[in-house]
């Protein structure tokens, strides 16, 4: 019965249905049309903020590290297994609706971002955090324990299993390490960080996420050049098959777009009310919430225009058979296989376990920043937190694939929705901080955000 309960929800939101398709793509031209294309028009000034990104107070969290712990939870299987996914069930047709989805959700992740600064508060530790729960709250006047729900279902727990489980299935296929022995090595390392809290996870996010990045780009590149003379096809490949317009028609546009759209939310996240928590943990410079939302933003473009286009090449470049079955990161492996035999299997095992364990780690602080909503934010409250989320993570490794996709989907799905009504209602204060933070940059002042009382 509950099987049959989540495929209906997931059916209703991402399959016949496709409420979320639709929701997602009307929010993000929402944000576009009222900022203005500001992800766009804007572009340039978003990368100039990286400039003084790591500074701020010694006891606070920076926006380049709330930056990349927004990537360590956006950059993970997503990337690698997700993308897969989506080649092999709509075609690469796929990967441009992922690409329409990414510069969209840019505009999204923009406006919950800069929501998440302006309604942050400081906890009993000195510590900021924020999120859609407390803006909901603060904005709205509304309670926020249906968005609480789904966050602890999702981030708090599947999308940990779902993460652990991504993890053993590549070491098991490239090392045949038994998962469950996998899986208990991963989840003690989790906790040996986790334990430490959001500052030691945004360390730990600092010193891992940029290089890890840097990594599988170069070795796209090289796999790009060794293969140049194919880049032209695929690219064409990729056009044709986004509109129908090879042999399987309709039919094929319609997967492209659904899996398109589905695996880069997944990736990307924007609009699921995930990334403000790490938005609302920053001191930014220049103090304004609108810098973080500029930071966030580049966080969308980083995890799916580029990393998730290095996976598609991978894979489209390869000679391998791209069944119509959910392959998952077993289809990223035997590509990556065919440009670097047998080293290519360790690599992309190698990777998923950092991009995953990366995305098991900033999890657990998004969920830990609503136990305060809760009155939970003390040594009992997180104790409990911590063990429920370590089993799961337990119980992932060991988990059938879809199982886990089904769990996080509904998860994520619920979450869009809840978060995705909010910051549509909240759209005049969106529009009222961006429009402050450019009136003192025209002024030629550096922007600080006053609140009115």
């Amino acid at each position: 019965m509950f099987d049959t309960l989540i495929k209906s929800v997931n059916s209703l939101l991402w399959g016949e249905g496709q409420v979320l398709i639709y929701i997602l793509l009307f929010t993000g031209i929402w944000f576009s049309v009222r900022l203005k294309a500001i992800q766009l028009v804007k572009f340039k000034h978003m990368f100039s903020l990286l400039k003084g990104s790591s500074k701020c107070n010694k006891n606070d969290i920076s926006s380049f590290q709330a930056l990349c712990t927004g990537l360590c939870a956006r950059v993970g299987t997503g990337n690698l297994a997700g993308v897969a996914v989506a080649i092999s069930l709509g075609g690469s047709g796929a990967i441009f609706w992922m690409w329409v989805i990414a510069i969209l959700g840019m505009a999204t992740g923009f406006a919950e971002s800069i929501l998440g600064q302006v309604y942050k508060i400081r906890d009993s530790n000195g510590e900021f955090r924020g999120g859609p729960a407390y803006y909901i709250q603060q904005g709205l006047g509304s309670r926020a324990f249906v968005f609480a729900a789904c966050l602890f279902l999702g981030y708090g727990f599947t999308f940990s299993a779902m993460q652990t489980n991504t993890i053993t299935d590549a070491l098991n296929y490239a090392f045949e390490i038994p998962t469950h022995y996998s899986g208990i090595m991963i989840t003690l390392l989790a906790g040996s960080i986790i334990l430490g809290g959001f500052k030691a996870i945004a360390r730990f996010a600092e010193r891992v996420v940029p290089v890890m990045g840097i990594v599988f780009m170069l070795v796209a590149v090289v796999i790009t050049l060794i293969n140049f003379t194919q880049v032209p096809s695929m690219l064409k490949d990729i056009f044709l098959s986004a509109f129908g317009l090879q042999e399987a028609g309709a039919g094929a546009m319609g997967a492209a777009i659904k899996n398109g759209i589905q695996r880069g939310l997944y990736s990307n996240e924007a609009g699921a009310g995930s990334v403000p928590h790490a938005s609302a943990s920053a001191s930014p410079i220049p103090n304004h919430p609108v810098t973080q939302g500029y930071i966030q933003m580049l966080g969308v473009f980083f995890d799916t225009i580029v990393l998730c286009s290095c996976t598609a090449v991978i894979i489209l470049l390869a000679d391998v058979n791209i069944s119509g079955e959910m392959e998952g990161i077993r289809l990223t492996q035997s590509a990556m296989t065919s440009h670097l035999a047998q080293g290519g299997v360790y690599f992309v095992a190698a990777a998923i376990t950092l991009f995953a364990f990366t995305s098991v780690v900033a999890n657990y602080a998004y969920a830990e920043s609503n136990l305060h909503l809760f009155k939970l934010d003390n040594k009992v409250g997180r104790g409990i937190y911590t063990l429920l989320y370590l089993s799961m993570m337990l119980w992932g490794a060991s988990a059938t694939l879809k199982q886990v996709w089904d769990l996080a989907d509904i998860a994520l799905g619920l979450m869009t929705v809840v978060n995705v009504i909010a910051i549509i209602l909240l759209t005049p204060t969106i529009l009222s901080v961006t429009n402050d933070y450019h009136a003192q940059r025209d002024k030629g002042i550096e922007p600080e955000f006053k609140v009115k009382t």
